[in-house]
């Protein structure tokens, strides 16, 4: 989330792969730009500090350089769900640091969100044509959604299916992490990467007042204090790509500090 994000992640992300020996990466970069969209810029920086993947959401264009970088970086991955004719792709089907083939999968869900294609089918397509335990050593799924319901009704869907189902967009990390019976981490929130003395990332001052007044004074500005890494981290079995160990990641800044601690198997 906008500049104290970006910095965060540069600062603390390459420690923590070199430190967990993580073998693969997502970082959700739609707000990183000026707290709204990604430049193609910013979206370098991502990937200098070890993002394998960077996807998007219901801001993916609004940073107007990435309607062309998108159809350049085969790890950018926009939602799948978007309509016929977006620039880029929803997907992106990536070899990990040691030799994993990872797939990666972006969707907006519709649940107070713009409309949108369905989710559940879109990503019924992009797994189908590359399954778990097949063509992939693992399968990650970035829900951009607001509802929890959603999130969690999408992990049950494809529980059994795909290594993790991961909710971004609130801005807000929830405690839910849990392994599904059929072997899918869920998440319904990783939180943002940003300055949590904020609403939702923004100083407080303009949000607040329209609450109070219901008036549009200022435009939102993004916070730039002291920023918490957060994310989700997951173990999975290297037979079948599902998930055997979900951990939630949240290092700096103002949140109280979890960190992952795995016993690789």
């Amino acid at each position: 989330m906008g500049k104290a994000g970006r910095n965060v992640v540069a600062e603390r992300l390459p420690g923590l792969i070199e430190t967990y020996g993580f073998d693969f990466v997502i970082v959700n970069g739609e707000n990183a730009s000026h707290g709204r969209g990604l430049t193609e810029a910013h979206y370098e920086m991502l990937r200098d500090a070890g993002a394998d993947v960077v996807t998007l959401g219901d801001h993916a264009f609004d940073q107007r350089d990435i309607m062309t970088a998108i159809e350049r970086h085969s790890t950018l991955v926009r939602p799948v769900n978007f309509p016929p004719g977006a620039p880029g792709r929803g997907a992106a089907f990536v070899t990990g640091r040691k030799g994993h083939q990872v797939l990666v999968v972006n969707v907006l869900g519709r649940v107070f969100m713009p409309p949108m294609d369905d989710p559940f089918r879109a990503v019924d397509a992009a797994i189908a044509a590359c399954p778990l335990g097949e063509q992939a050593d693992a399968i990650v799924v970035d829900l951009h959604a607001e509802a929890t319901s959603e999130m969690q009704a999408m992990g049950h869907y494809l529980d059994g299916r795909v290594s993790l189902v991961v909710g971004t967009h609130t801005h807000i990390p929830t405690s839910d992490h849990r392994i599904l019976k059929g072997g899918t981490a869920l998440m319904s929130d990783a939180g943002m990467c940003g300055d949590y003395d904020s609403v939702i990332g923004m100083e407080p001052d303009e949000p607040l007042s329209r609450f109070l007044t219901g008036l549009q004074r200022a435009r939102f500005t993004p916070a730039e204090g002291e920023a918490t890494l957060s994310g989700v981290a997951i173990e999975t079995d290297p037979r079948t790509g599902l998930c055997t160990q979900v951990l939630p990641v949240r290092i700096g800044g103002s949140l109280s500090q979890a960190y992952p601690e795995f016993a690789p198997g």
